[in-house]
């Protein structure tokens, strides 16, 4: 199955030399900074988002650039894409060009931007509508093949989702004609305004309370809990499922793609001598399979650098016992020993105010510590040496947080024990003793985070932690050209669409009365603020209901769909995601156990993909050694 970085290119000299040149970390980067200077136009073109404040009340003129400075830069950006497109197209074909939709679209992309550019500029950049900077996203999403991916599990979850909500207008809808009352004027007159009205009852705590008929409460209780707890959960459930396995299969991907063109001319011949002994066989056990796949990971597998070797036994023998394990556990007691005295001498001091509390006896216990931290950083730099020492990322840790803590007691030192000093540091815009204390504190107890690698569930917490933000980056990127994309659309709609009136009187609730002017799409700056609100404020409907009024009753639709999109579809992706995270790692760490007692497992030739994620863990402990 090929993957979405394809090996079917070019074999030449030329162009492996071009491959290995474009796929370079500084060629990587530069076209990373330049996409993301595109997209950042959009804070400078206007309507500028260069203003102290988006409030239309009292807004100041925004600085707008000249005609022709950001078109200028776009220019740069695009022939850089072009370039990109060439050497892409140059080193896979015509043949692989074709059959690419993704360069395609790249291809479609650029040339529709630069009809556009053409357009700004021969209309002395007075035109309103910008298409490219609609399709700028493509660049991003073009540019990693972690979002693509993402996309595509996304794409395969949206119908899911659409068939699980298109009964739900029709359940709303049952309950859109109530009894001709005060609350049917206001909320259920029509069918839109029944809709709206269900679903913002849905999706915040404005519930109304007991003051009428048991049977209306009644009701209202009953759709509160049907669909805040069951729709809900249910929706989440639905969209777990179809994104169940999206690590899996991304880290097959991801461990096979070292059998790329590049990884394999790096690597072909101790991979052919180890795979080459078991071409007969049908069966491999554990410990032949992890050879081969060692072979494919050794750039993987960090070696540290051999001990420093001493003549004097004397010198050798203090080297085994600092190396020795049971060192980092005695530091990590002495660590906790320290947290422990903090917090008994702050509780201690609790009931006193800041001029009766005595700083010297906690500075005093925490020198005596930070005098250990010390001395355990100079044997451990004795025993592993530096190269060793810093090889580790907790010594790295460790020795940072040692020597800031040393020069932090050496300043309160000078500042404040310097002999027949009559002065008050304090006075002199100096921070106070105590507050000198609070920051070693603070970086003592942060010192103490040493410890999760150590505990094998912190541990597991700990990289489910780093696990969960290396795959939000695809899902980061996607949100990030979700919000591109409907800031610009609502720029499109709804640019100097609220004025303030004078005079007015306010409601209670609405988007006057609550002060919400600053958010609007009068900018870029101020359109991604007030989209972030709708997807977090709890009353999201109140911007929905102010640009209804000041604008159509269509304009719903806008608010309708950024909601589905980010507090429906990407919060229960995010908690998809979580849950994906958190069961792979359980599911890899309980494994290691069972795979280091059993050593008799047979592996069938043809079934590697399948157990590839149960031994890669294995190959991360070995590497950890």
């Amino acid at each position: 199955q090929r993957g979405y970085r394809s090996i079917y290119h070019r074999v030449d000299a030329s162009s492996l030399r071009l491959y290995r040149w474009y796929y370079s970390r500084i060629c990587q980067w530069s076209l990373g900074l330049t996409i993301a200077v595109v997209l950042l136009l959009a804070f400078v073109e206007r309507p500028s988002s260069l203003s102290v404040s988006s409030d239309p009340r009292n807004r100041s003129p925004s600085f707008e650039p000249l005609c022709g400075f950001t078109e200028s830069i776009e220019m740069i950006c695009l022939i850089i894409f072009c370039l990109d497109l060439a050497v892409k197209s140059y080193l896979i074909g015509w043949e692989e060009l074709r059959k690419n939709k993704w360069l395609i679209g790249y291809t479609v992309v650029i040339s529709v931007s630069i009809i556009d550019w053409v357009l700004s500029v021969s209309m002395e950049c007075d035109e309103r509508l910008r298409v490219r900077r609609l399709l700028r996203p493509f660049f991003l999403l073009q540019n990693s093949s972690l979002m693509k991916k993402t996309l595509k599990c996304i794409k395969r979850t949206l119908p899911e989702i659409a068939r699980y909500l298109n009964p739900f207008p029709s359940c709303l809808n049952e309950h859109a004609d109530p009894k001709k009352n005060g609350e049917w004027e206001l909320h259920f007159r029509t069918m839109p305004d029944s809709l709206m009205s269900l679903l913002v009852l849905l999706t915040t705590a404005n519930n109304p309370d007991g003051r009428q008929s048991v049977g209306y409460s009644i009701f209202f209780i009953t759709f509160s809990v049907i669909g805040t707890y069951c729709l809900m959960n249910l929706l989440t459930a639905i969209i777990y499922n179809q994104f169940r396995g999206y690590l899996l299969v991304s880290d097959h991907l991801s461990s096979f793609s070292l059998c790329s063109f590049s990884a394999v001319v790096s690597f072909s011949l101790p991979i052919c001598q180890v795979a080459r002994q078991y071409t007969e066989v049908s069966y491999m056990d554990r410990e032949q399979f992890r050879k081969i796949f060692d072979e494919l990971d050794k750039d993987c597998i960090k070696e540290h650098p051999p001990l420093p070797q001493y003549r004097s036994p004397a010198l050798q023998r203090l080297q085994v016992i600092f190396s020795h394990y049971y060192l980092t556990v005695l530091g990590n007691a002495v660590a906790l020993a320290n947290v422990v005295c903090i917090c008994t001498v702050l509780v201690l001091n609790s009931e006193k105010s800041t001029a009766e509390r005595d700083s010297c006896v906690l500075e005093i216990i925490n020198l005596c510590f930070i005098l250990y931290y010390l001395f355990e950083m100079c044997v451990k730099i004795f025993a592993f040496g530096w190269l060793g020492y810093l090889s580790y990322r907790n010594n790295i840790f460790d020795g940072f947080l040692t020597i800031l803590l040393l020069a932090l007691q050496i300043t309160i030192f000078i500042t404040y024990r310097l002999p027949n000093s009559q002065w008050d540091p304090s006075s002199h815009g100096v921070m106070s003793l105590w507050e000198m204390v609070r920051l070693v504190n603070m970086l003592i107890v942060f010192r103490f985070l040493r410890i999760i690698p150590d505990i094998k569930l912190m541990a597991l917490v700990a990289s489910t932690l780093l696990d969960l933000v290396k795959n939000l980056r695809a899902f980061a990127g996607i949100l990030v050209v979700v919000y591109y994309v409907f800031a610009v659309f609502g720029i499109w709609l709804f640019e100097g669409a609220i004025k303030p009136p004078a005079g007015m009187s306010m409601e209670c609730g609405t988007y006057e009365q609550l002060g919400y002017w600053p958010n609007n799409f009068d900018d870029f700056a101020a359109a991604i603020i007030l989209l972030y609100d709708v997807m977090i404020v709890n009353n999201w409907q109140a911007f929905m209901d102010a640009y209804s009024r000041y604008t159509t009753e269509w304009s719903k639709i806008y608010f309708v769909c950024w909601w589905l999109t980010s507090s429906v579809m990407w919060v229960n992706l995010f908690v998809a995601l979580i849950l994906e995270v958190c069961l792979f790692k359980h599911q890899t760490y309980s494994f290691i156990p069972r795979l280091q007692k059993n050593t008799t497992y047979i592996v069938p030739v043809n079934n590697l993909t399948a157990f590839l994620h149960l031994c890669r863990p294995q190959q991360q402990n070995f590497s950890l050694c």
